[in-house]
């Protein structure tokens, strides 16, 4: 009898600890609302995604912008938690922050430590080449050099995808500039915006360059919770339709990435989720 009542005890308890377990989980939205305030964390230091104004030493950027437009559809206020980019999930799954806006795009791997919500934003994979070179496709760089940043995904990509060109690997990202420019290397390859950086840099002088058309890859790219948090996920989720839906996702783009930016880009995404984006 005295067993008995031994395994009841321990039985109980178990199910106590999964129910309460269960019940943090659930209450976290609630967490929120009681808090009146979302803590999103976004990146600390990589524009324009999210960065410290060095005039207002304020933190502005996309992210950001997406952080405040996301709680204001929620009905509370943004909180808001600079990150470097190591620390974007550690501080999701410590609890230490909500959600991450943080240009994360989504991989299978991150998939099975926290839960994305809708896409809110691509990025893409591209090549920059000098105008004057001849090359106007992928086609084109086969047999040629092509340069990435050491232990980049934009290296990892290119030898997957640009099978017949010679994918090397510099330290860093401007060295790869460098070596485009001194005819080292016929093409580099980076994400996107920092390429058309280059690319506007590259129109004041003797050799300017240009983007190739295609992508290598294309980020597609979601806010971050803490797994299994369906609750507020769902409630991001919708924020971010209602956002999508009024137009202001598109403001937000249009400002740090479109026409009202030096990145002159037009916004193709859709609001979807992630694992099934386009």
């Amino acid at each position: 009898m005295q067993h008995q009542a031994k395994n009841t005890l321990i039985l109980a308890l178990a199910a106590a600890a999964v129910l309460t377990s269960n019940i943090a989980l659930a209450n976290k939205l609630d967490d929120i609302k009681a808090r009146g305030s979302l803590i999103c964390g976004t990146q600390n230091a990589s524009s324009p995604y999210g960065f410290q104004d060095p005039k207002t030493r304020e933190y502005v950027g996309y992210d950001v912008d997406v952080c405040h437009a996301i709680a204001k559809a929620m009905g509370v206020k943004m909180e808001h938690k600079p990150l470097s980019t190591e620390a974007r999930i550690p501080e999701v799954k410590m609890g230490r922050v909500d959600m991450v806006a943080g240009a994360m795009a989504y991989l299978p791997t991150r998939a099975k430590e926290v839960d994305y919500s809708l896409q809110y934003l691509q990025g893409h994979i591209k090549v920059l080449v000098k105008k004057d070179s001849g090359i106007n496709s992928f086609a084109d760089l086969a047999g040629k050099k092509v340069c990435a940043s050491s232990g980049s995904s934009s290296a990892a990509i290119a030898s997957k995808v640009l099978t017949k060109s010679d994918v090397l690997t510099f330290q860093n990202i401007s060295q790869c500039y460098l070596g485009l420019q001194n005819d080292k290397v016929a093409a580099m390859t980076a994400g996107e915006l920092v390429l058309i950086r280059f690319e506007n840099d590259s129109a004041k002088t003797p050799a300017p360059m240009k983007l190739l058309s295609e992508s290598t890859y294309v980020e597609h790219i979601g806010a971050v919770v803490n797994k299994g948090e369906t609750d507020l996920k769902n409630a991001i989720d919708e924020a971010i339709k209602k956002v999508d839906a009024s137009g202001e996702l598109t403001r937000i783009y249009d400002k740090w990435m479109g026409k009202d930016s030096i990145y002159k880009l037009t916004r193709t995404f859709k609001v979807e989720p992630v694992e099934n984006a386009d």
